[in-house]
């Protein structure tokens, strides 16, 4: 085995790790480590990617090297590492550009814990992306819980002690459906491994036994899945959580931590229970209708927020819905638009979430949208940089919401019974989405005479500017250079199975 299929495991264990030494570490020395760790972890995924890539085979590590059950398995794909490395890219670009936020948000004695979780999160992220085995993947969607409802709660006020409660309890509820799930499928099957599962369930299907249990283990999995990730109507815990945490948190919450969820239910899908007999246990007309609700009801509340963050985070409740409406459809082309839409939101989301603290910076500190009047003239980078991402939001040709639109609607024509609700959702969100977003851009750029707040330039704040560049260039790539990204998906995809 190449040297190079090692680095999924150094990534997860480099992540762990380095939350031990931030322990012991002043602020400014963990988040030296923090920064490092991430763009270590990144390189190794690019690396990776890029192997994977030139062989066009999937690999198999045995941590310990020793075999199931014994030993416990990593499986790496070019799916597995284009997300790790973009993960990465997202989480060093949100930690950056809420960086200089940081001191006022968060007592400087807990500074160094704050790098700790973010480091453990890095973690779960990664061993939910290439974990091959289900008790793993549990534990680590634990380890996630606890990271993110620490970065909620470390600021410390009260509205985010609430938010963090409101986010255990419901993460709670989620983990332990899906714990329940996993435990009678390995009661079905005696396996923990994904692929020793998959080779079991098929087996059940095809003697027509235990069926009904078997439905139930993968709507439990799923149901707690949505309810982590907050597909309608499990999102009350969404809006507080994204809208009270510090800068960093909500972009990294809001870009991440539900993705992480949603791949997991990705590898089940492919990995676990096999593409199609899930189709065949109409659980995807569940995802599909909740989809569709979520993409409607999300934009509804955004569109009666007064608060830019909390509209912000009622976005995520419509954009998780699309990601949903797409498995729903039970096409390759439905799971592809999704996954790309993975990657446009997190990128898009990150950036608005930055560069709406740039415009309440120059407001008051006030995030209410009659404070926000003239904003974007204040603050000229965040002006721009929120409204190219409301412009990808809304699906703008040359941003990346833009090719995700355009997927699902392709991916919507090929499924009959289902074409006509995709495309008219499609639409009615995407009018929903416009409403809200280009009121807050009309808003941001309307003239306000004699206004009382100071304005920030690029002198002032270079680094957090140099973010929003990033952000937008990275949005921008994947509006213009799409297809090499949906190619890889599709490959990824064609690895899974």
């Amino acid at each position: 085995m190449d040297f190079i299929c090692n680095f999924p495991f150094f990534s997860i264990l480099i992540s762990l790790f380095s939350g031990t030494i931030c322990s012991v570490l002043p602020a400014k020395a963990a988040k030296a480590v923090n920064r490092l760790v991430i763009a270590a972890v990144g390189l190794m995924s690019a690396v990776l990617l890029l192997y994977l890539l030139s062989t066009g085979e999937s690999f198999i590590y045995w941590m310990g090297h020793f075999p199931a059950p014994w030993g416990n398995e990593i499986r790496a794909g070019v799916l597995e590492a284009g997300m790790a490395l973009f993960f990465c890219v997202i989480m060093y670009l949100s930690m950056a550009g809420g960086a200089h936020k940081l001191p006022g948000e968060v007592v400087e004695s807990k500074h160094s814990l704050y790098y700790i979780l973010v480091n453990l999160l890095l973690s779960s992220l990664l061993a939910l992306v290439y974990t091959n085995d289900m008790f793993t993947a549990y534990v680590f969607v634990e380890i996630n819980t606890i990271s993110a409802c620490g970065l909620i709660m470390i600021r410390q006020v009260g509205r985010t002690i609430e938010a963090a409660v409101r986010y255990m309890i419901m993460s709670l509820l989620g983990s332990g459906l899906l714990l329940f799930g996993l435990c009678i499928m390995y009661d079905l099957t005696g396996h923990l491994l994904m692929s020793n599962i998959k080779e079991s369930v098929a087996l059940i299907m095809a003697n027509g036994e235990y069926q009904i249990p078997l439905i139930v283990a993968v709507a439990l999995m799923c149901i707690g899945l949505c309810i982590k990730s907050a597909l309608f109507p499990f999102h009350s815990w969404l809006p507080d959580a994204y809208g009270y945490s510090t800068v960093s948190s909500a972009a990294i919450l809001s870009s991440l931590v539900s993705k992480g969820y949603i791949f997991l239910l990705i590898k089940i899908i492919y990995r676990v229970i096999g593409f199609d007999i899930f189709n065949s246990t109409r659980i995807i007309d569940v995802l599909f209708v909740f989809g569709l609700m979520g993409m409607i009801f999300g934009s509804l509340s955004a569109i009666k927020e007064n608060d830019i963050r909390r509209m912000i985070a009622f976005s995520s409740v419509a954009q998780i819905g699309y990601i949903y409406m797409g498995f729903g459809m039970g096409t390759q082309a439905g799971m592809v638009a999704s996954i790309f839409h993975i990657l446009s939101h997190a990128a898009t989301k990150s950036l608005l979430f930055i560069a709406a603290i740039g415009l309440t910076d120059v407001s008051g500190g006030s995030r209410k949208f009659i404070d926000l009047t003239g904003a974007a003239y204040r603050n000229k980078w965040a002006g721009v940089a929120f409204t190219a991402g409301s412009l990808s939001m809304v699906g703008i040709p040359l941003f990346s919401g833009f090719i995700s639109k355009l997927l699902f609607a392709q991916a919507a024509v090929q499924v009959e019974g289902k074409m006509l609700a995709s495309l008219i959702v499609l639409g009615i969100s995407t009018v929903l989405n416009a409403v809200y977003f280009m009121k807050t851009v009309i808003r941001i750029y309307t003239s306000e005479q004699d206004a009382p707040y100071r304005s920030i330039t690029f002198r002032d704040r270079k680094g957090y500017t140099v973010v929003l560049v990033c952000s937008v260039l990275l949005n921008v790539i994947l509006g213009v250079s799409s297809q090499p990204v949906v190619d890889m998906i599709g490959q990824g995809l064609a690895m899974f199975a």
